[in-house]
């Protein structure tokens, strides 16, 4: 209702692929996947609807939106016409494409148009696979307008025949339209994604675009009578382990909030880009448009206080496993999930040292991983950390690497190389450790739920870290949407009622985490936070958001 009260007569929207197929010949369209009510919805409302069905869709989601248990293949090829690769998205499209064919315009329904795959012309790896990809659209019977989305780079690689190209940029300059122009001098001029902001990565600033900039370079596409998609017009939140990573130049996790300074912000609040928007767009209608929706009230909740705590060793005999391996096993690859290996979250490795010495990683690990001698910290690898002191002892003792999948990179040329864990040998002056003890720690709903037949153990007794800690937030009527916040707590993850929230890192630039009212129950809401190394033991719930400190878009 906001996008149409701006004056915006079309919805874009993606369709996450490892979302709606999280294992193999595992389907999920329903609650918050049921895309047919969500543009059926959009029709309702007089909305158009352009879709991307992918299958890779990048949207700055882990892998791009692929699904994880395709590396299970140690050949795979992702974004080709590698056999297996095909296969997968054939299945899929069998499933995905019948849903949306009787929603397209020429059949009574609000879609017009359709994207094939996702700047294609920056990987380009396969030069017959975009046209794989729009004969598995059109012999599912898709039959409206395609179009496929390139930077000025990639728009030759990434076009097809039959096929209009459009651009994605932030900048608008002459050299991106002549290109435009002169690979399809007869077909209508759009910028398919117009960079509205910008993501974040953990460690680094906010980044924003300021509203002039951006306004003026939508004016600048309309004074030409170009179409333009606003990406994003709201972005939201990756809840979840959802998003994804950066390599360039070094290896970088995005954070929860997928806010990107859009106009509308990541909890719906009109922001001075829409209203510039706004008034640009009226320019061009003869109809006014709706009156604005009215916002939602915000609540700045009670501090919830942490009065049990669970050590995460107290918490391994409720996951999937553990399994026995005489060398490293990566995730992917972890007999779980009925055979689909581990997607997202933590994994566990153990094995038995009876000296101390040098550990070193070999870049081995993915990506972070905290280490243990008898439950015992004693360091951190990270990506750029190799070496590590291992303290003497006397005896045989327990090593333990906790290893974090810190998000999957969501474009780039290296996505076949996206396995996570322990990729390889860990050595222990220089001879490599075996016979590991592994337990995937991939925190989905139903191991949160199990959590609670556990021996929690009553605060303020000393708790151990890494640990689980449980507490109640009370909200009374409608609850309200809200922010969590987590001052003095270190590096984690929130759960409320069971759902997976998101990440939080003390080092921002991120500093809450958008808790949506219809998260919540009336009354009583259960909290567990997962916290790696320092807590506060308790959680606040504020009126607003807090990004971290920002910086302009160059």
């Amino acid at each position: 209702m906001k996008m149409k009260a701006c004056g915006i007569n079309t919805l874009t929207t993606y369709v996450p692929w490892s979302l709606h197929q999280p294992e193999r010949g595992a389907f999920h369209f329903h609650t918050q996947l049921d895309l047919q009510a969500y543009i059926n919805l959009a029709a309702e409302l007089g909305l158009w609807v352009i879709l991307r069905p992918g299958p890779y869709i990048s949207s700055e989601l882990d892998l791009g939106g692929l699904p994880s248990w395709l590396l299970r293949d140690g050949n795979m090829r992702l974004r080709t016409t590698y056999p297996e690769f095909t296969e997968a998205v054939n299945a899929f499209f069998d499933k995905l494409i019948p849903k949306v064919v009787p929603l397209q315009f020429k059949k009574g329904g609000p879609i017009i148009a359709v994207q094939l795959e996702n700047e294609y012309g920056s990987f380009a790896k396969d030069e017959s696979y975009m046209l794989f990809i729009k004969e598995a659209l059109q012999s599912r019977g898709i039959s409206e307008l395609l179009l496929t989305s390139d930077s000025t780079s990639g728009l030759k690689a990434g076009g097809v025949t039959g096929v209009i190209r459009a651009l994605k940029l932030q900048k608008l300059n002459r050299r991106d339209l002549q290109t435009l122009l002169a690979l399809q001098p007869n077909n209508p001029m759009m910028v398919m994604d117009y960079w509205t902001g910008g993501s974040d990565v953990w460690g680094d600033l906010h980044n924003v675009l300021p509203s002039e900039d951006m306004v003026s370079t939508v004016r600048e596409i309309l004074r030409r009578g170009m179409s333009v998609n606003l990406y994003m017009f709201h972005g939201g939140s990756s809840f979840g382990f959802m998003s994804g990573a950066l390599a360039d130049p070094s290896f970088k996790a995005l954070v929860q909030s997928y806010d990107y300074d859009a106009p509308l912000s990541e909890a719906g609040d009109y922001t001075p880009k829409y209203h510039l928007l706004r008034d640009l767009f009226s320019r061009y209608s003869r109809e006014n448009f709706p009156n604005m929706p009215a916002l939602h009230y915000r609540e700045s909740y009670e501090p919830a206080v942490m009065y049990q705590h669970l050590s995460l060793w107290e918490a391994l005999s409720f996951t999937e496993g553990p399994f026995k391996s005489s060398k490293p096993v990566n995730m992917e690859s972890l007999p779980v999930n009925n055979g689909n290996g581990q997607s997202y979250g933590y994994a566990l490795y153990e094995t038995a040292i009876t000296s101390g010495g040098l550990l070193k990683s070999g870049d081995n690990v993915r990506d972070r991983a905290l280490v243990f001698v008898d439950r015992r910290y004693v360091g951190i690898f990270k990506r750029w950390t190799l070496e590590l002191a291992v303290p003497d002892g006397k005896g045989r003792r327990t090593l333990s690497l906790l290893v974090e999948n810190c998000g999957r990179l969501h474009q780039g040329e290296d996505l076949d190389n996206q396995r996570k864990g322990l990729l390889g040998d860990i050595l222990l002056n220089g001879i490599p450790l075996r016979d590991f003890t592994i337990y995937a720690l991939d925190m989905k709903p139903d191991f949160i739920d199990s959590l609670y037949q556990a021996p929690w153990k009553a605060l303020p007794e000393g708790p151990s870290f890494p640990g689980f800690f449980m507490g109640r937030l009370f909200t009374y009527g409608y609850p309200s949407d809200t922010f969590v916040k987590l001052p003095g707590w270190g590096k984690g993850v929130v759960f409320i009622n069971g759902l997976n929230l998101g990440r939080y890192w003390s080092i921002g630039p991120q500093q809450t985490l958008y808790l949506p009212g219809p998260f919540l129950n009336s009354g009583i809401n259960q909290i567990i936070v997962f916290e790696e190394q320092e807590a506060d033991y308790k959680i606040q719930f504020e009126d607003t958001a807090d990004l971290g400190m920002a910086a302009d878009i160059l």
